[in-house]
């Protein structure tokens, strides 16, 4: 595999970062989304969701809310068959329903994954550039600084996308009966009502970033190092995104698990119409779940979550570098 030349990312130009980043979102998705297919239909096997429920999945770059036998959902949640684990799964799905079935899911996740990828890559190699001009190459405090930013810029720009897909998921709706729903929801809760579920989403994802890029740049440099590379490769990037993606997967998890927690109490209290109390704070939650089920609650599906967030997260950013890289030495052709 060809080398990522590291020194001339700064040639490409905003429009390539997103390029390469849309094509790493596709990719990933592509990958992932069939073991998020097969886990549901796990999950729905050993403990079914009741009519209306609802329920989080995740392909590693994006959660997104399915409910039970309402819309898309149909296609991730079917009580038929009976699976005996994850193999047995993959073979039974391609035999009844065709191999394009553990893609069902994909749709929903390229919806919000491609516009959150594009604004949060962008973003942080924009950022990581002005910073180096002014604080210089090598400080540790800009994988920190360009992750949290960037993270907390795409969650507040996508917050309110995520409200309206979740609800056209829920009940077909026209442009019109949508535009009204908006319209309505703002008058009676007012514009702040869209990013409702706001706060936990940047509780998890912003230290999640800031673990993540701070680890990924610094195994990069490590592994460049160990292997007397003076621009890193695929695989070196492959390495490091999934070692950091599993670092910060775990440190974060708990506010993985409050904001599952939240995301599906927010959406049934929506869907079922009974008025309800506004959840309460992120601290408040964690120590109910910590009272229900120690403090172990906290850290529920840490197993599954490592096996999707890790190739995601490696599968991601070798793609995203690579693409950069490509069009990098396109660049420098064009300029010769």
């Amino acid at each position: 595999m060809a080398e990522m030349s590291n020194s001339n990312f700064s040639k490409t130009t905003s429009v390539q970062q997103a390029i390469s980043s849309c094509c790493g979102a596709i990719i990933t998705s592509l990958f992932v989304t069939p073991l998020d297919v097969v886990k549901t239909r796990l999950q729905a096997q050993s403990n079914p969701f009741p009519k209306g429920k609802c329920f989080v999945c995740s392909s590693g770059l994006m959660d997104h809310i399915c409910v039970c036998e309402n819309g898309d959902s149909k296609a991730w949640y079917k009580k038929n068959g009976h699976f005996k684990g994850t193999l047995d799964a993959f073979v039974k799905i391609i035999q009844i329903e065709g191999i394009k079935s553990l893609w069902s899911g994909l749709s929903p996740t390229l919806i919000m994954a491609l516009p959150t990828t594009v604004i949060y890559f962008t973003c942080y190699d924009q950022l990581s550039e002005a910073l180096k001009s002014r604080l210089g190459e090598d400080n540790d405090h800009i994988p920190i600084v360009a992750g949290s930013l960037s993270r907390f810029g795409s969650v507040t720009v996508v917050s309110p996308l995520e409200l309206i897909r979740t609800r056209m998921q829920y009940r077909k709706l026209s442009y019109k009966q949508l535009h009204m729903y908006i319209s309505s929801k703002v008058a009676s809760d007012g514009w702040l009502s869209l990013w409702r579920g706001w706060s936990s989403t940047v509780l998890r994802g912003v230290p999640f970033s800031a673990v993540y890029w701070y680890n990924y740049e610094r195994f990069k440099k490590m592994m460049c190092k160990n292997v007397g590379a003076h621009e890193p490769t695929f695989f070196i990037a492959f390495t490091s995104g999934a070692a950091s993606g599993s670092i910060a997967a775990v440190i974060t998890l708990p506010f993985d698990v409050v904001k599952t927690h939240r995301q599906t109490e927010l959406w049934e209290s929506e869907t079922s119409q009974i008025l309800q109390k506004d959840c309460t704070s992120t601290w408040a939650i964690m120590r109910k779940i910590v009272a229900k089920n120690g403090i172990g609650g906290l850290f529920a599906g840490i197993i599954p979550r490592l096996f999707k967030v890790a190739p995601a997260c490696a599968i991601m950013i070798s793609t995203y570098e690579y693409g950069k890289s490509f069009f990098s030495h396109l660049n420098e052709k064009r300029n010769q």
